[in-house]
């Protein structure tokens, strides 16, 4: 019943926040794409579905290259030994990447957001003291596609809540993620 509330909450905002139907300028918190992860590490495995939204600023330019960046609002799950973890995460995250776009366009990537996740422990021997916990990732990739609107990436994330409250287990997170450019 909690995953499906979790659920449905998370496409209600994404829907909010989409422009309406034949608007001439959509929202400004209008997602500009969607994101799909999957994911295994430290005994468990993990999927997410996400919205992003690109940000307009771009600093350190270099030729064709700049650091520009994106919000992340995820929703996704955590599966250990029979226990499901429900992980809700909002980041922002940094990106070197080409200005003007080529067939194949790579980029790197680093973050630090921050996630509730309930329940708090995974298995009998993994808890989490905290429902809040930082996020990080460092990750690569392609964007690709006629208009570039695909983007196919490979993460590395580490999860824990920073030494706020002890045990402060943390988990690590091997990550392939495709996201649908709407932009």
């Amino acid at each position: 019943m909690k995953n499906n509330l979790a659920a449905k909450a998370f496409f209600v905002a994404c829907f909010i926040s989409a422009a309406p139907c034949g608007a001439a300028e959509p929202s400004p918190f209008a997602s500009d794409g969607v994101s799909f992860e999957v994911g295994s590490g430290d005994g468990a495995e993990m999927w997410r579905i996400g919205v992003t939204k690109k940000w307009k600023s771009r600093w350190l330019e270099a030729g064709n290259w700049h650091l520009g960046g994106y919000w992340e609002l995820q929703y996704g799950e955590w599966y250990g030994s029979g226990t499901t973890i429900h992980d809700l995460g909002f980041t922002p995250v940094f990106r070197f990447q080409q200005t003007e776009r080529s067939r194949f366009s790579p980029y790197v990537e680093g973050a630090i957001g921050f996630h509730l996740i309930q329940p708090v422990r995974l298995d009998e021997n993994r808890g989490f003291s905290t429902a809040f916990q930082f996020g990080d990732h460092v990750g690569a990739g392609v964007r690709f596609g006629g208009r570039g609107q695909f983007d196919l990436g490979m993460r590395f994330q580490h999860l824990s809540n920073g030494g706020i409250k002890k045990p402060n287990n943390g988990i690590n997170f091997t990550q392939l993620r495709l996201v649908i450019n709407l932009d």
